[in-house]
């Protein structure tokens, strides 16, 4: 099975080449301001992807899916929508959580312990795939003024799954591939820090 993933698209996912594979996973952050007419438009997006599957969570800038969380689902039509869920797509399970450490104002925001702690505690144990906004502490979370803001209970929960991936975004300027014994952390974000779509979709095989 291919992995394509994308994450941090900000509304500009038209400006985006996406290669064809199996399924593709988005890791938040879709929209610009946060509308249920921008998830629409998204929505309108996938249909036309080859993928036989498309995965999407939310992430910070995503606030319908907070403040109107039946319209934002309502929307898509051409995805699975995961938020605290897992799903099982050809045999491989993905779990899918938007929360990330308190970030300025944003949408899907808790304070660090045991209110992000309870959230991982929900991730099943035979997740194969993880999908989440933020970063876990130390993969793909260095931000452009040389600090870690990945979430330490999400690392321990990694480590504790032990998936096979570990797939998000929200860190624009720390894009890239790490990995540990288990695990291959892959931040996504197509965005750079200026919010320029300028990486490119990232592909696995799994």
């Amino acid at each position: 099975m291919k992995l394509v993933i994308i994450s941090d698209t900000h509304f500009m996912h038209e400006r985006v080449q996406v290669p064809d594979g199996d399924v593709l996973v988005h890791a938040g952050d879709l929209t610009a301001h946060g509308t249920v007419d921008n998830v629409e438009a998204f929505n309108h997006f996938l249909g036309a992807l080859p993928h036989r599957h498309k995965i999407v969570i939310a992430g910070n800038h995503d606030f319908c899916f907070q403040r109107a969380p039946r319209g934002a689902r309502a929307a898509f039509s051409n995805a699975i929508y995961l938020e605290d869920e897992a799903v099982t797509v050809e045999g491989i399970t993905f779990y899918g959580s938007p929360w990330q450490p308190w970030f300025y104002d944003w949408a899907f925001n808790l304070r660090r312990g045991e209110a992000l702690r309870a959230k991982w505690d929900l991730i099943p144990a035979d997740t194969d795939v993880l999908v989440t906004h933020g970063p876990p502490r130390g993969h793909g979370d260095r931000t452009s003024d040389g600090r870690h803001e990945g979430c330490d209970d999400l690392l321990a929960a990694v480590e504790r799954i032990k998936p096979r991936y570990h797939l998000f975004g929200h860190i624009h300027e720390a894009a890239g591939i790490t990995r540990n014994e288990h695990t291959t952390f892959v931040n996504a974000s197509v965005c750079d820090l200026a919010y320029k779509p300028v990486n490119s979709a990232v592909c696995l095989e799994i």
